[in-house]
């Protein structure tokens, strides 16, 4: 396909893109033409497959394929109103998938759609790592702050560790030995580095309510601050339970300091793409 022509139909397919809710979509009558089909009927039989690969790979089709109405000039300024379909960057993806390979405008699709749905499924999955991440950073934040908190009202380190691992096991139903075996966490490593999102940030609610109520109630000596810790652990847990969340239930994520190397790699590599971007137009 010569390079001029990649230009101009990269070009018109980003020209046709529109927002409806925020969700980038085409219309599937400009569709048909970008794609080279002259006649509507022809185009629908490459739509109704698509939809039954959405359907096939556990999508809702009418997230990716919802009617609509459209508005097209029929002479003397005068318009009416004809059957559309707003096709999602994924439902585009598809029928370009199931389109006629023989036509380049397909080809290109397959491509264009394709890479676009990648980047756009990397970027998701760049934040949630981020969001794990600064979840862990803090809840280690808030666990030191709790520590010193406690200190001050005469829990030492040995007894801060007890407190935390009871209150693990009101909010997990499980030991720290028990739920490290369960999700098969290095002995040498706490178990919140393991852990999804959604536990460490229960794990921090119930370290920051604790903080608050020993503050509050002034709160003194190794008991009252572990019944404490334990009763806005359970309290937590009741919450996940209520929305259908089992905490000992969800499987272990990776290791976040792995999922932090990762992202600062990548925060170089960008940073020196960046650079060098510059520096190519400074040339």
């Amino acid at each position: 396909m010569k390079q001029d022509l990649i230009k101009e139909l990269f070009e018109k397919f980003e020209a046709a893109c529109y927002n409806i809710d925020d969700v980038e979509c085409w219309s599937a009558r400009e569709m048909q033409t970008l794609l080279g089909y002259n006649k509507w009927e022809n185009f629908e039989k490459v739509i109704d497959k698509a939809k039954d690969a959405c359907r096939n790979a556990g999508g809702q089709v009418e997230d990716h394929f919802p009617d609509v109405r459209k508005m097209v000039h029929i002479g003397s300024g005068t318009e009416r109103g004809v059957e559309d379909i707003a096709l999602t960057r994924y439902a585009c993806y598809l029928v370009g998938q199931n389109g006629d390979s023989r036509k380049q405008e397909i080809a290109f699709s397959q491509t264009y759609f394709a890479v676009q749905t990648r980047r756009a499924e990397l970027v998701e999955q760049r934040l949630l790592e981020f969001e794990r991440v600064k979840a862990r950073e803090k809840l280690s934040q808030t666990e030191k702050q709790l520590s010193g908190i406690l200190y001050e009202r005469g829990v030492d380190e040995k007894g801060f560790a007890l407190i935390r691992s009871k209150g693990d096991q009101a909010l997990f139903k499980l030991s720290t030995v028990q739920l490290k075996a369960k999700m098969g966490v290095p002995d040498n490593r706490p178990v919140a580095d393991f852990l999804p999102t959604i536990s460490i940030k229960a794990k921090d609610l119930a370290a920051e309510m604790t903080s608050f109520n020993v503050q509050t109630k002034d709160l003194k000596g190794q008991d009252p601050i572990e019944k404490e810790h334990i009763d806005n652990n359970s309290a937590v847990r009741t919450v996940l339970l209520e929305r259908g969340i089992k905490p000992e239930e969800l499987p272990p994520a990776e290791d976040v300091k792995k999922v932090q190397r990762k992202l600062e790699k990548e925060e170089k590599k960008m940073l020196k793409d960046i650079k060098q971007g510059k520096d190519g137009k400074n040339e």
